[in-house]
């Protein structure tokens, strides 16, 4: 049986990530019959938030790298008492492949029998002495199992990385570990040779192809398949991969089309969440990143989503839209950290390396009044990732214009052609996409 695939999107998602997230696992699980895993790389923003709340629909799981863990290679083998005669250890250990798990009635592990375990208890039981040694198997099965326990078995959770203990598990004598949850309680044994050549965890990336923006530890993963709309800058695989990276303004436009080409119908809180993912994209289908094709999608998510009955009966495609971006819109009740890294990117262009975060407001002058913290935050994202610089493009999504605080600015970017205001912000009037507007002036002044 083959592990789940994760599908995930970028590292600080928005409600497009999610969305396309959940949207191409479903469509991988309906059309293909794969065991997909919707996984998210990082927090959930306050829109997305608002999204799924407002739909019924849980937020997929998250994901903080993609690294092996115990839970990856560990069995859930069955356990008995340590006060529970040794036949019921042996009872188990002849289901288990000669492991019989002692585990206390808290839920706490005791130890385990094993081979070596049962070998050194009889030694000591029977010694060297003609009379003992007549003893009869059945007394002997007949003696508590904590008799004939390893308690000095080396313990680890199940959410830990294997890379981060190698040495210590080469170093351990035993062959078996005892697994167990956050709070110390049993969940399973794992074998040496397993944690020597764990299962690679198989993924899926949506809206996103730069290892900058992935998960962490991709390199680590299976990457089997990239669904896009961003410019390249795609990771290495070891094999052959489907890669799509398309001219559109969102990732659920994308997943919408492979829902219709496979001749299905999203249910209506799926298609109420890519339509989020894709109005908030495209700034309700006025970003000069939107294509016919998002126009389309819309028109398609919103038939399948204002069903009757549904959370979105009688909405529009304007009203939902508005809605959706007024989730997010505003910096008055955020605080400045959140405002700079829960829609951020991290490029590299050249020497440089750099972040781009972007936050929608429906009113420019907020940024006047929270100029400071905001500067000191972008600042403080700046130097804790290890950045050149970081960008921080304050959308108004009403008039359609954007102010950029730049932390640590190089001399070349100087020449940005958006006229410098007195606090120190620039005025970018019209430019309210980074993917397509900001960003190619960013790097063509970098690469030049």
């Amino acid at each position: 049986m083959q592990a789940p695939v994760y599908v995930i999107g970028h590292v600080n998602p928005d409600t497009d990530s999610i969305a396309s997230a959940m949207g191409y696992a479903w469509v991988l699980r309906e059309r293909d019959g794969m065991d997909t895993i919707a996984a998210r790389a990082g927090a959930v923003n306050a829109q997305t938030s608002w999204v799924l709340k407002h739909l019924g629909l849980d937020a997929p799981l998250l994901l903080n790298d993609a690294s092996p863990r115990f839970e990856s290679v560990m069995r859930r083998y069955d356990t008995t008492l340590p006060d529970k005669p040794l036949r019921d250890a042996w009872s188990v250990a002849s289901r288990t492949g000669g492991i019989a798990p002692l585990v206390n009635a808290d839920g706490t592990p005791f130890g385990l029998v094993n081979g070596r375990s049962l070998f050194d208890f009889l030694f000591h039981l029977v010694g060297p002495h003609i009379k003992q040694q007549d003893a009869k198997i059945s007394d002997i099965l007949d003696f508590p199992c904590h008799r004939a326990a390893n308690t000095k078995v080396a313990r680890f959770q199940s959410s830990t990385r294997i890379r981060d203990v190698l040495n210590r598990i080469l170093r351990e004598e035993g062959d078996e570990f005892i697994v167990t949850d956050d709070a110390g309680r049993y969940v399973g044994v794992c074998r040496q040779r397993d944690l020597l050549n764990p299962p690679r965890i198989r993924i899926v990336l949506v809206d996103h192809n730069e290892t900058s923006q992935a998960v962490g530890s991709l390199d680590e993963a299976d990457l089997l398949e990239i669904l896009d709309h961003h410019r390249l800058g795609n990771p290495s695989t070891r094999t052959p991969i489907r890669f799509t990276v398309d001219i559109v303004g969102s990732t659920s436009t994308l997943v919408s089309e492979r829902i219709e080409d496979a001749g299905l119908s999203a249910p209506p809180n799926l298609a109420g969440l890519m339509l989020a993912g894709l109005l908030s994209d495209t700034l309700i289908l006025t970003s000069p990143t939107t294509t016919d094709r998002d126009h389309t999608a819309a028109e398609r998510l919103s038939r399948w989503a204002f069903v009757g009955g549904s959370a979105l009966a009688g909405e529009t495609i304007r009203s939902y839209g508005e809605k959706v971006l007024s989730a997010s819109a505003g910096l008055g009740t955020r605080e400045p950290r959140d405002v700079v890294s829960s829609d951020m990117k991290i490029y590299r262009s050249g020497d440089y390396q750099f972040a781009v975060a972007q936050a929608e407001v429906s009113d420019l002058y907020e940024v006047s009044e929270r100029l400071v913290p905001l500067n000191r935050a972008l600042e403080d994202l700046r130097e804790q990732k290890g950045l050149d610089f970081a960008m921080l493009m304050v959308t108004d999504v009403v008039r359609g214009s954007s102010r950029l605080l730049v932390a640590n600015q190089p001399p070349v970017l100087e020449d940005l052609p958006y006229p410098p205001q007195t606090d120190g912000t620039r005025l970018a009037e019209g430019v309210v996409s980074r993917k397509k507007q900001l960003l190619p002036v960013v790097l063509g002044l970098l690469e030049r």
